[in-house]
């Protein structure tokens, strides 16, 4: 059973390499207004992103890391329906050619996470509005790289349970069939740490045939009982007809006041029972790491890992059990 590992968004290892460079809309409209001086600092800011991107993503090959995670702030104030509207992706299209031709050519597997704003099972038309707004910038990121929708996924909770979770559910489902094609064939669900357990994530997916990403850490904070071994195989399986293999998210919880948190590494016990649990299936996954750390927490935890006489490495992101 291979398992490979990766990160979210930023390097803790690279000097002044964050993705995130970005304006707020307050700032924004303290510039002149002249629209010729307020796209150039976008312009500017998407420029240093862009680049620094690519920074991390040799990075992370180097170190034969080969998941990662974009940033969803990649272009800043894309979504703002007051900022000036202009067409990034024909603008930097050989810097997004580059880094798209970087990922295929090391065979690495992206994704991106929006934010809990961007909800498709909202009963109000605006948020609704405004989420699918947000899935077509990122869906247009992964276009301008080249990454079709097989390759470059999208990760999204289900939503809030408003006045009914059984009407919230039936409307994130036809809100989902409803999508655009090219966004809805990117999305792949994961449960969250208070309302939709894994069950019921499961069983949205099955509905719909979309992938599911499971949260260990979510499923330890919000279930109704259930062993995550007896969901696992199922759950696996909603990749059947993915050319990826199956993803998990794992962190842990920051302290015992603050479950839900993240803390700044992986506890490799919690980790490895579940590693063990796996094994039991013994499928092929790979892992999206989402301790504070981010780098340097995939590298403690590999380490940490070594303590196990029964895990074989491959590299520095990979190993065997």
């Amino acid at each position: 059973m291979l398992i490979r590992l990766g990160f979210v968004a930023l390097s803790l290892l690279l000097h002044d390499a964050s993705p995130n460079k970005t304006i707020t809309y307050k700032s924004y409209t303290n510039l002149p207004e002249d629209p010729e001086v307020r796209l150039y600092r976008l312009q500017s800011l998407v420029r240093e992103n862009i680049n620094n991107t690519k920074r991390i993503l040799i990075h992370a090959n180097t170190h034969n890391i080969k998941i990662y995670r974009l940033t969803s702030k990649l272009i800043p104030l894309a979504t703002h329906p007051d900022v000036i509207s202009w067409d990034y992706a024909a603008e930097f299209h050989e810097e997004f050619h580059s880094i798209g031709n970087y990922i295929r050519d090391n065979d690495m597997r992206i994704s991106a996470h929006p934010d809990h704003f961007t909800i498709i099972n909202s009963p109000k038309k605006e948020v609704l509005d405004s989420s699918i707004k947000d899935l077509e910038y990122h869906g247009r990121i992964m276009d301008a790289m080249g990454l079709s929708p097989k390759i470059g996924k999208l990760v999204l909770h289900v939503g809030g349970s408003y006045d009914s979770k059984f009407k919230a559910v039936q409307r994130f489902i036809q809100n989902f069939i409803n999508l655009p094609t090219h966004i809805r064939d990117r999305i792949i669900l994961e449960n969250d740490d208070k309302i939709y357990t894994a069950q019921e994530v499961l069983d949205i997916c099955r509905q719909i045939k979309a992938p599911m990403v499971l949260d260990i850490h979510h499923h330890w904070c919000n279930n109704n009982g259930e062993h995550i071994g007896n969901l696992l195989e199922d759950i696996f399986n909603t990749w059947g007809e993915q050319s990826l293999p199956p993803k998990i998210h794992v962190s842990s919880p920051k302290c015992d006041k603050n479950i839900r948190a993240h803390a700044d590494n992986v506890d490799v016990k919690f980790f490895y029972d579940f590693v063990s649990t796996a094994k039991e299936i013994n499928r092929d996954f790979d892992v999206m790491i989402e301790a504070k750390n981010k780098d340097k927490a995939l590298f403690k935890l590999i380490d940490d890992l070594r303590n196990y006489k029964n895990i074989d490495f491959v590299n520095d992101a990979a190993f065997k059990i």
